[in-house]
């Protein structure tokens, strides 16, 4: 959301436009995103205070997706030892998995939190070794941006130590997995021939899209510009220059 919807604690042009539109149209749509620490609940308060009225079943994270992955492993509910925030620790809950730091099912690291130490990282490297618990990450961003510009170490780079201290290799479901594309499209119970992604970078979004062959639409509101648009391989299916030309 944030380069597409949001920057900090600015919307971006064209954002309320958007969200009008979709709403107006009766589109049905989901806000994706690969942070795993809030709830839906959380980031419905957050765009409210920015001027947006969006309910919460309409956010769609990377706990959610993540939760949704270990309940098709094990529908029957299981253990798991977690590092992240409130929003990981509520979805696993809610697909019947708690927390436990004795030989549990899957070691599960999400966004970057107070768990996030050394002693919570060597615990989980411990499961991972001695009690051969599986290793589950939430999205593979390797490092996050806070509102004021400050860089912070992402999901991925804890996931990055885990597995080299380990030698074991983690399961990624956030974007740009299909996986979490794939659940968010069945949420929303359309084809994908109906269905669009939209988002600011190529590495997470567009990829994301191109993965699961759902059209991916660049904005070029966010960390996409044209200095490094052209470095990958894949493109998206149609760029703009902010979800507010959607609206027009």
């Amino acid at each position: 959301m944030d380069g597409v919807i949001y920057h900090g604690a600015q919307l971006l042009p064209g954002a309320s436009d958007f969200v009008n539109w979709l709403q107006k149209q009766n589109k049905k749509y989901l806000f994706l995103t690969n942070n795993s620490t809030p709830t839906p609940k959380e980031l419905r308060e957050k765009l409210l205070k920015l001027g947006l009225d969006i309910p919460a079943e309409n956010f769609y994270t990377s706990a959610i997706c993540t939760a949704k992955f270990l309940q098709s492993q094990k529908p029957n509910g299981g253990t798991v030892y977690s590092l992240g925030g409130p929003g990981l620790t509520y979805a696993l809950y809610e697909a019947g998995f708690t927390q436990s730091t004795e030989k549990p099912d899957y070691v599960v690291v999400g966004t970057e939190g107070s768990t996030h130490s050394f002693e919570g990282m060597q615990k989980a490297l411990s499961l991972i070794t001695k009690d051969n618990a599986k290793l589950i990450g939430t999205n593979p961003d390797s490092n996050g941006v806070k509102e004021n510009g400050e860089c912070v170490l992402g999901t991925g780079a804890f996931l990055a130590a885990l597995e080299l201290a380990s030698g074991k290799k983690a399961f990624v479901c956030g974007k740009p997995s299909s996986l979490m594309m794939a659940f968010a499209q069945s949420y929303l119970g359309l084809p994908k021939e109906d269905t669009c992604i939209i988002g600011d970078r190529m590495d997470t979004d567009i990829l994301a899209g191109t993965n699961a062959q759902i059209d991916p639409v660049l904005v070029m509101s966010g960390v996409t510009n044209l200095n490094n648009l052209y470095n990958d391989a894949y493109r998206p299916y149609l760029i703009l220059n902010g979800v507010g030309e959607l609206a027009i």
